[in-house]
């Protein structure tokens, strides 16, 4: 039957609204393609790894907040975001959010609801977005220089039995200037898809799992971080 936009079963009513919030997507998705092609180089490194036809996470670095429409223009799924609950407080924002098909998460609060939500989901079928940071991190505490993680996208992972695919985006702190969206494509971004992460076998406790697993993904994404670095020519200097 599937599930609508907060991870419930779908009834008729909510199964348009399922339909119209794709549509919403696409659209986004579409005009947002059309704005970077016009403006911006973009270099994408094995994207196969997201072409996926079951559930997934997709956990992404946050070196900015463009990132998740960023993403979501390169994915060919409709990325279900895990998006922070500070940007529901405007009525025209939610309203957006939701229609995209994103779900609020309180990262000081009760995340629970939140984490179910996005086990349903990716039990469904559903590619997850989400920022295993916690938000914007640069510099020693980025992910893909050994930074810390939120083992909340391992215990998804784990509870739906999907993998964590990780994706990295460079670039994205300099379209804060008006230069780089002239056209011409003046500016310039890299995408990096790594290996998924799938949850590992069963062990003494759940603890020491979720442990062991956010281990691998925080290996995963320095190994991709270093490999898009001698891929694109850039240094760790460049990056923030």
């Amino acid at each position: 039957m599937g599930v609508d936009t907060c991870g419930r079963l779908k009834t008729p009513a909510g199964t348009m609204r399922a339909i119209m919030g794709s549509l919403f997507y696409r659209c986004c998705r579409a005009g947002s393609r059309f704005i970077r092609w016009q403006t911006i180089n973009e270099v994408v490194l094995d994207a196969h790894h997201a072409t996926r036809t079951d559930g997934f996470v997709l956990a992404c670095s946050h070196l900015s907040h463009l990132e998740p429409i960023l993403v979501s223009g390169i994915v060919n799924r409709h990325v279900r975001w895990m998006a922070r609950i500070e940007f529901y407080r405007k009525r025209w924002a939610a309203a957006s959010l939701n229609w995209g098909g994103a779900f609020p998460v309180d990262r000081f609060g009760n995340s629970l609801v939140s984490v179910r939500t996005a086990i349903r989901l990716a039990r469904a079928g559903e590619c997850v977005g989400i920022f295993p940071e916690g938000g914007v991190r640069q510099g020693p505490e980025s992910i893909m220089r050994g930074g810390p993680i939120k083992l909340g996208v391992c215990t998804i992972a784990m509870q739906a039995g999907v993998p964590v695919v990780p994706v990295i985006v460079l670039g994205t702190e300099k379209l804060n200037r008006v230069g780089p969206w002239l056209p011409f494509r003046r500016g310039r971004l890299w995408y990096a898809f790594g290996n998924p992460v799938p949850p590992g076998p069963r062990g003494i406790s759940r603890r020491a799992d979720r442990a062991a697993m956010g281990e691998r993904l925080r290996q995963e994404f320095s190994r991709l971080y270093t490999d898009t670095l001698a891929r694109s020519g850039l240094t760790n200097e460049q990056i923030p």
